[in-house]
């Protein structure tokens, strides 16, 4: 059934409390699935439980978490399964859920836990500044009275901080604990408690130290470090959402006594006639009955060119209507639709578990248990060492929880990425994702779309100079009154080489065919070769229009769409270091042969289609290649899910660019060169940071343990060993400046040696 089918939106903040059976979908070999979002899921430690004990319910094939999205789909086969178990089952593991609502997507809870993540990072950050220049007055030597009154305005300012900024940690905590389950946020909760505690009676009994300014720096640390990751989820999720605006929400429709009515886009059924206006898009997919017109079908092939459709072509959902009226009959709507299914290839591909976040998973589990297995033997073994001393037992035990948090095994990769992210910023790039850089050091091939991304998607008239000026003037007095990317080109050529269009009189545009006008008396037309009577030839390659006047000879205009003017280069220097390049486009196999012969690359595939792209992905996947995908296009976004890692220049559509792991700016291509040269840099400098990171938990838990570490000390070993990660880090930016500088070398000697050799 379509999800799509319930009228009203969801708030996305309410618990789910109906049946989940109209949101189920049904694939063609029979089994279901449901798609749930979990709004609590904030530990990738809990992300085993739950696949493990949905997988346990009878007849259910599969549960796999999109930890990015907290999306959750279930796949099953029994047709009496009742899905409410799921949710049941979630409930019981201290989990909320909701079906995912493609018109809500749970986007509004998301916007407000990112205000109140932002909220507690600015509350926990001014209170560490205050409270720790509070704590310098002490460390300075202050005592007796005046000591007690820092320590007491430092409880005032650090337990409404914890108790207000701590929520996050403090709920998840509880909710895993009240499941029978450990997570991250337990040990954390434990140390900022504890230390707030203990500093409490430590400044009640007038006690020299307070550990204050430990317990709020730690939040501040650990809440900053999950907003970014917040922020990053929400960023990956919206690419879908992309997807989805382009489906249209109502559609006209001819019913049986010929009378046209306004519907839902959900009530529309096949065998149904639908009228879509110029500019409207299709809200279902269907074949055309009657109409020309030209259509946008970047949805499917990638290619910006509009694309003449008549009586019996195909359409679909989410494409646009460009120069005329349609009358189509309907052959799929709701999730049978094309744009569906390329929605649920995007999920199924950013569903699937890197080795990295399978690592993840593994540490995270045994992290946990270890912390609190160590903190407690602490308290063991000095209870029974100092003869039942329970406030130094407990402040030893304190000194381990804090001591072990992971900051600096957590700003280990994020540190560098964060330094690289800057550095390749200036250089051109974005990138969206941390782990992109890790795997950009590990790709050995690269597939790229055409359009828009070898080439600049703008087309040139290619015989500008070979035509005569009266041509060119005719063309180009007829081309300024349409909106045609080869109506441009032509009015483009004639501004360059200073020619004045003429004016042509009872100019018009005819829908699928051409321009039409006349001068001086004669027909002119504009347009393609069946419509003004030329012979079809497509050996070439290339985009044509053929210019006509009377009787005379017909005069052909070509274009082409321009290369990138480093990508000949850039492709090259790739193929030097190893690197194995392919091109898939949905543009036609000469238009496709052409480049690829231009850039020397011999593997190229056309006329492929999202489905196609996806499928040779996955090819080279299982095959072991890591495989960079870089495109631009709607078509190109599950591809570029599925990859190893993805690409997509700024000019891509948004659909493409969200979904991509890396955005590169502006016309050149030599910022895939640049980003697969430092990466490897960021790549050994996250080893080196781990290594310093376990080196320190190595060295200092086990002096923590032995008594020599005080909570403050731990609190002081602990932001330590993150300053001399982070001091590591920005190692990297020195790298980062010799490795640019030598991507730019190559790419500007190649480039060089191909202007010589043109």
């Amino acid at each position: 059934m379509n999800c799509c089918a319930i009228g009203n939106v969801m708030d996305a903040g309410t618990l789910f409390q109906g049946d989940l059976a109209p949101w189920i979908f049904t694939q063609q070999n029979g089994q279901r699935e449901i798609d749930l979002i979990i709004p609590g899921l904030s530990s990738a430690e809990s992300i085993t439980t739950i696949e493990e004990a949905i997988e346990s319910l009878p007849h259910v094939l599969s549960a796999r978490i999109n930890f990015t999205g907290r999306r959750l789909l279930v796949t099953w086969t029994d047709a009496d399964f009742n899905p409410n178990s799921i949710a049941k089952t979630l409930s019981e593991l201290g989990f909320t859920s909701r079906p995912f609502d493609p018109s809500g997507s749970g986007f509004k809870a998301d916007d407000a836990q990112s205000r109140m993540l932002l909220r507690a990072v600015a509350v926990s950050g001014f209170a560490a500044a205050n409270i720790m220049l509070l704590s310098v007055s002490v460390w300075s030597g202050a005592e007796g009275t005046t000591r007690d009154l820092f320590h007491w305005i430092s409880a005032v300012i650090a337990l409404p901080t914890v108790a207000y900024a701590g929520r996050p940690f403090f709920r998840s905590a509880a909710r895993a604990l009240s499941s029978g389950q450990f997570n991250m946020d337990v040990p954390i909760s434990l140390a900022v408690c504890l230390a707030a505690m203990m500093s409490l009676y430590e400044t009640s009994t007038h006690g020299k130290v307070a550990y204050f300014d430990a317990s709020v720096t730690l939040l501040f640390f650990l809440l900053t470090g999950r907003y970014l990751d917040h922020l990053m989820r929400a960023r990956a999720r919206s690419a879908v959402s992309q997807l989805l605006s382009l489906a249209a929400s109502s559609a006209m429709i001819v019913d049986e006594a010929g009378v046209p009515r306004l519907i839902s886009a959900t009530a529309i059924q096949p065998e149904m006639k639908m009228l879509v206006a110029t500019g409207e898009r299709f809200a279902a997919d269907g074949v055309v009955a009657s109409g020309v017109s030209e259509i946008d079908r970047s949805l499917v092939t990638g290619e910006s060119n509009p694309e003449s459709v008549t009586c019996g072509s195909v359409v679909h959902a989410g494409m646009m209507n460009l120069t005329g009226p349609l009358t189509v009959e309907v052959t799929a709507a709701g999730q049978d639709t094309f744009l569906a299914e390329i929605v649920r290839l995007m999920t199924s591909a950013e569903q699937s578990r890197s080795r990295f976040v399978q690592i993840a998973d593994r540490l995270a589990r045994i992290y946990s248990p270890a912390v609190h297995i160590l903190a407690g033997l602490t308290l063991v073994g000095w209870l029974f060492w100092t003869g039942g001393d329970w406030h130094a037992s407990l402040m030893t035990a304190i000194a381990v929880l804090i001591i072990t948090c992971p900051c600096a095994l957590g700003l280990a990769v994020p540190a560098v990425q964060t330094v690289a992210s800057g550095v390749l910023f200036r250089n051109g790039v974005m990138i969206k994702d941390g782990a992109a850089l890790e795997k950009l050091s590990a790709i050995d091939t690269v597939i790229f779309d055409k359009t828009g991304t070898l080439t600049r998607g703008n087309l040139r008239l290619v015989n500008a100079a070979a035509l005569s000026p009266a041509a060119l003037a005719l063309a180009a007095g007829l081309a300024q009154i349409s909106r045609h990317p080869l109506s441009k080109a032509i009015c483009e050529a004639a501004r360059l080489q200073g020619i004045t269009p003429l004016v042509i009189e009872k100019s018009e545009e005819v829908p699928g065919c051409g321009l039409l006008g006349h001068d001086q008396g004669e027909q002119v037309k504009l347009g393609s070769r069946f419509w003004c009577g030329m012979p079809e030839n497509e050996t070439q390659g290339l985009p044509e229009f053929v210019l006509v006047k009377g009787s005379r000879a017909p005069t052909l205009f070509t274009f082409e769409d321009e290369l990138r003017d480093d990508a000949g280069a850039v492709i090259a220097a790739l193929k030097a270091i190893g690197t194995h390049v392919e091109i898939l486009s949905g543009d036609r196999p000469a238009a496709v042969q052409r480049t690829a012969e231009r850039l020397g690359i011999e593997l190229w595939q056309a006329g492929v289609t999202p489905q196609a792209k996806l499928a040779n992905v996955h090819a080279l996947k299982d095959a072991g290649r890591k495989v960079l995908m870089v495109g631009d296009g709607l078509n190109d976004a599950p591809a570029l899910a599925a990859g190893f890692t993805s690409m997509a220049p700024s000019s891509a559509s948004d659909v493409g660019r969200n979904a991509a792991d890396t955005i590169f700016m502006g016309e050149s291509l030599m910022p895939v060169l640049v980003a697969r040269n430092v990466a490897i840099a960021t790549h050994q400098i996250s080893i080196q940071n781990f290594t310093l990171a376990v080196g320190y938990n190595a060295l200092a838990v086990p002096l923590a343990m032995l008594g020599f570490a005080s909570p403050l000390i731990a609190a002081i070993a602990m932001s330590t060993s993150s300053i001399i990660v982070i001091a590591n880090s920005l190692r990297l930016a020195f790298q980062f400046r010799q490795r640019t500088a030598l991507a730019k070398s190559q790419v500007q000697g190649l480039t060089h040696l191909e202007q010589r050799a043109a």
